[in-house]
């Protein structure tokens, strides 16, 4: 009953979801658990301030068939409002929003709207749902904490929020029930803090008051970061360290990429955030690796792929098997996805197509993709072709079942598939292209790059192409300046197919200044307009004045139309071709033959007159020219054809028969004038044959005595791999034997590696092993619960292992001893008081180098205690041995081990006599009495003591005496028992 009311309390202390207008920008944090969680989420939410200026989201994994009190739990623990989330309800700051059961949840506009629970491949993937949402909502302003949890639910919304510009957070392993979530996103690369859940409450009310998630920080300006001067010193570093120059990338996604890094390091101005860097190296990569951050995905965008086949594939396989290989190209491919996308659709289109026509066909058509990007970590990432499951929950059953391949963690594409995609490291901006290309995929790329780059960029991508070559765009892209040199095949989907009539964008290549400064939008934005009239000028004078011509290169294929052309040329039948000799009209065919290969032969204008051609019924003239045109610093050469037609002069008027006659003479004289000419220029046409033909026969010859020389060298070239061959019979025999000796010193290094595992895992000293870099290498067991480390801390920084001793920073120790070459010795204690002796020495090789530092702990107390006890061991063998009464050690068997001074003078005896040997055999076995027996039997297993036994005896040497026994078990050492005789003389007492 008590809980009851508690719980109608607690409800009715709730607030209820109010609905209100959008909040200014403020950070919203979701938070994600699954098995574990509820004590993480009280641990967290307890720790909050009431202020902190955020809102957040709670995200647990939830039995789809009971209500939850989770909030109610929740809202006993801290002051701040916890509401249950009903659909369309605002996030406000300093509220906590509780996901309701059998619900996926989004953001959309500071607003929370849910939906049906969604199984993929039997898994419910609620955090990373709602922590996409939250990226692409929020973006900068968004931060993810991922907390105790099984599976992997919550990695890809991370590495979604930290894509976007946000934070992110995951629970320290130690501190979490489960602590599979928490290590796969921090696997991932996507956690910026791994920290408890009261660290991660303390970490966030510091996060919520820096500058960069303060209200105002969105309405910044693209240069409103700081001063240009420091903003160019650090894009220099970065450019030093990487090789990578960011100045002309867009200031925007900088701006929100070192914004990011001075919430992560903890420094509010770029003054201070460039300090850090030039104090700590290894930022300069962690920024890098920020910058390069691509949002990607399998199948991103499926109706764009369902274009490709629709619009792509088919022109790309119309040639059957007699096309050669296709060839894609991904520029800025990330992790792999985009280019193992476009090879799976490949294959999915191959195989249904073959299956419709019944023909293998297209089987037989290689294909291959070439992915390229700048980040190493990002290709080595592509090139091993796995991904967790939570990344590949867009694809189908088929899909994964057809080209995935199930492993422990995750999944990765079939060898078959990895083998179709080249990844390389490649900066489109300044590294040469590929060629030849039927398809180029740069979607999301030019997002990122700034107007100059962008100018760069896509002229390369056009030069890359076939003629018929594709390319294809983000749906946040265009081609700018350059859509003219393209045509729309799908806008929505934003493939373009390069243009049939435009040749290499030498404009662009050779004329065009890259390096414009982005520091002069102004002088651009006047030389842009001035260009623009310009050119229409040009394009009216053009139009007007300029004869009809055309453009080709070396072998007569038309590059460029100037002008009216279609007078003298006209289509031809079958495929579509831009060969000038195939379009030409046929009166012209001969006459351009010969004109372009005089020019072409002697480098100079050759020109033609008169030329008849047969026009509508008719006969005309037509002068035609060809001028070598080269273009400076190159070395391939154009030509302009220019025709023109002569103009028609009119007859004089007059009457009678004779002039009618004189006409008629006339008309025969022309004829007889053309006739001439043509016959002139076919002896000419005939002589360049001739020419030709006996150029051609000596090529040939040359060519014929090449390849009988070419023949000898190959016959010598055999004779020297015969040669080669036994040589490298040879040597395959001294591999042989060298690979014997290195099988036995692989043995031996196997052998003395498991001398120094056993050695490690027995000595009772806490060591520590540091490389260069500081980063461990080995430690001791005894070192792990010493200094809190864990099997995967091998590779971290020693800096940032938290010890439990009360030492110095260990990393900087290990330094100075580097970099002196001498040891470090320091007495260090524990929490609980217990002292050790901390040493840190260089770490030396076998030939003497110096390759990193050995920190070990030495336990003072046990040494102090061991010294201790070896004095008390002395101290009690003095005593003994000095004791005026007689003594002797007695072993499980009664033999004796030792025995005083006093026991050997008393009776008489030696110790060569009497050590060994029974106590029942000494003497005349005077002490050989069976309740004496009796009695020294029961010391050691019962621990019972013998006291005051007397026994009278007549002794050698001393006569009748009464001696009294005395025995107690002792132990000297661990695991030792023996047996402390003391006899006592009473005789002259009695």
């Amino acid at each position: 009953m008590r809980t009851s009311v508690l719980k109608m309390k607690s409800r009715q202390r709730a607030p209820s979801p109010v609905r209100v207008p959008k909040a200014e920008n403020f950070p919203i944090v979701g938070i994600g658990a699954s098995a574990g969680g509820l004590e993480a989420f009280s641990d967290l939410v307890a720790n909050l301030p009431a202020k902190t200026g955020m809102g957040f989201v709670l995200v647990q994994h939830l039995d789809p068939t009971h209500s939850s009190e989770l909030r109610d739990i929740l809202a006993r623990k801290t002051s701040l409002p916890v509401v249950n989330v009903t659909d369309g309800v605002v996030v406000l700051p300093d509220h906590i929003f509780v996901i309701p059961p059998n619900k996926d949840m989004a953001i959309r506009k500071s607003t929370l709207r849910l939906s049906e629970r969604m199984l993929t491949r039997g898994l419910h993937l609620p955090i990373d749902h709602f922590l996409r949402s939250l990226a692409e909502d929020r973006g900068p302003f968004a931060i993810s904490v991922i907390l105790s949890g099984t599976a992997s639910d919550g990695t890809e919304g991370s590495r979604a929020v930290k894509a976007a510009g946000g934070i992110t957070f995951a629970q320290d392993e130690r501190s979490a029930k489960y602590g599979s979530m928490p290590h796969s996103a921090v696997s991932a690369g996507c956690v910026d803090f791994i920290v408890p859940p009261a660290a991660i409450a303390r970490e966030l009310a510091r996060i919520g008051e820096h500058p960069y998630l303060t209200p105002s920080a969105g309405k910044e300006s693209e240069d409103g970061l700081a001063p240009g001067h420091e903003l160019n010193t650090l894009l220099s570093l970065v450019d030093k360290v990487t090789g990578v120059d960011f100045t002309h990338y867009k200031h925007t996604t900088l701006q929100r990429r070192i914004k990011r890094r001075m919430v992560v390091n903890k420094v509010e101005t770029l003054q201070d955030y460039l300090r850090f860097v030039r104090d700590n190296p290894g930022e300069v990569e962690d920024l890098y690796q920020d910058i390069l951050i691509h949002v990607t995905g399998f199948f991103r965008d499926p109706e764009t792929f369902e274009a490709l086949r629709k619009h792509v594939f088919p022109h790309l396989f119309q040639d059957g098997k007699d096309r050669g290989t296709i060839r894609i190209w991904v520029p800025g491919c990330s992790t792999g996805e985009e280019a193992y996308s476009l090879a799976m659709a490949l294959l999915e289109y191959i195989w249904l197509h073959t299956q419709k026509t019944a023909r293998a066909t297209l089987g037989n058509i290689p294909f291959q993709i070439f992915a390229t990007d700048i980040s190493e970590t990002s290709l080595a990432r592509a090139r091993a072709g796995f991904y967790s499951e939570a990344s590949l929950a867009d694809i189908s059953p088929a899909r994964l079942k057809r080209f995935f391949l199930a492993l422990d963690g995750g999944y990765q594409i079939t060898k078959s598939v990895r083998e179709m995609c080249i990844f390389a490291k490649q900066n489109v901006a300044k590294d040469p292209p590929f060629s030849n290309l039927d398809l180029i995929s740069c979607r999301n790329l030019l997002i990122y790059l700034g107007p100059v780059l962008q100018e760069r960029v896509l002229p390369t991508l056009h030069y890359a192409l076939k003629p018929t070559g594709y390319l294809m765009l983000g749906e946040s892209e265009s081609l700018g300046n350059f859509s003219d040199c393209f045509v729309p095949v799908d806008r929505k989907s934003k493939i373009f197919q390069k243009r049939k009539t435009a040749g290499p964008l030498l404009t662009y290549f050779s004329t065009r200044d890259h390096r414009v400064r982005v520091e002069e939008p102004k002088l651009a934005s006047e030389l842009q307009t001035a260009s623009t009239v310009e050119k229409e000028a040009d394009r009216v004078l053009f139009h007007r004045f300029v004869p009809a011509s055309i453009v080709t290169n070396e072998d007569m294929e038309i590059v460029q139309f100037r002008g009216k052309t279609g007078a003298y040329l006209e289509p031809v039948t079958g495929r579509p071709t831009f060969s000038l000799l195939k379009m030409v009209i046929e009166g012209l065919r001969l006459d351009l033959r010969a004109a372009f290969s005089k020019a072409k032969k002697e480098r100079t204008a050759v020109r033609k007159e008169g030329v008849t051609i047969q026009s509508n019924g008719g006969t005309r003239e037509v002068n035609l020219e060809v001028i070598p045109v080269s273009q400076q610093g190159k070395t391939q050469r154009f030509y302009l054809v220019i025709f023109q037609d002569v103009p028609v002069v009119a007859p004089q008027r007059g009457s009678g028969g004779r002039k009618e006659s004189g006409k008629a003479k006339d008309t025969r004289s022309r004829e007889l004038g053309r006739l001439k000419s043509e016959l002139g220029q076919m002896r000419e046409q005939f002589q360049l044959l001739l020419e030709d033909h006996e150029t051609t026969t000596e090529e040939f010859k040359a060519g014929n005595e090449e390849i009988l020389s070419a023949n000898e060298e190959l016959q010598s070239t055999n004779e020297e791999l015969g040669t080669a061959k036994e040589e490298l019979q040879s040597t395959n025999e001294e591999l042989t034997t060298l690979n014997e000796e290195l099988h036995n010193r692989n043995a031996e290094l196997g052998t003395a590696n498991s001398d120094l595992l056993n050695l490690f895992n027995n000595v009772s000293i806490s060591v520590v092993m540091v490389g260069m870099d500081l980063h461990i290498r080995h430690f001791t067991p005894t070192a792990q619960k010493l200094l809190n480390l864990l099997p995967g801390d091998v590779g971290r920084r020693v800096s940032d292992i938290r010890p439990n001793v009360e030492a110095p920073d260990l990393g900087q120790m290990a330094l100075e001893a580097i970099e002196s070459v001498s040891s470090r010795e320091l007495e260090v204690s524990t929490k609980e008081g217990r002292r050790y002796l901390l040493h840190v020495r260089p770490y030396k090789t076998w030939d003497g180098r110096i390759d990193g530092a050995v920190i070990s702990f030495q336990d003072v107390d046990a040494i102090l205690m061991r010294h201790r006890l070896d004095l008390a061991h002395l101290f009690a063998r003095e005593l003994i041995e000095n004791a005026r009464e007689a003594i002797v050690i007695l072993d499980g068997a009664l033999k004796v081990l030792s025995g005083n001074l006093a026991f050997y003078r008393v009776f008489g005896v030696h110790r060569q006599e009497t050590e060994g040997r029974s106590l029942y055999e000494l003497g005349n076995e005077q002490w050989n009495i069976p309740r004496l027996r009796e009695l020294l039997e029961k010391v050691l297993p019962e621990n019972r003591r013998v006291e005051d036994f007397e026994v009278r005896h007549e002794f050698p040497g001393l006569g009748e005496r009464a001696m009294l026994l005395n025995a107690r078990r002792i132990e000297p050492q661990a695991g030792e028992q023996l047996i402390l005789l003391y006899i006592e003389d009473v005789t002259n007492k009695m």
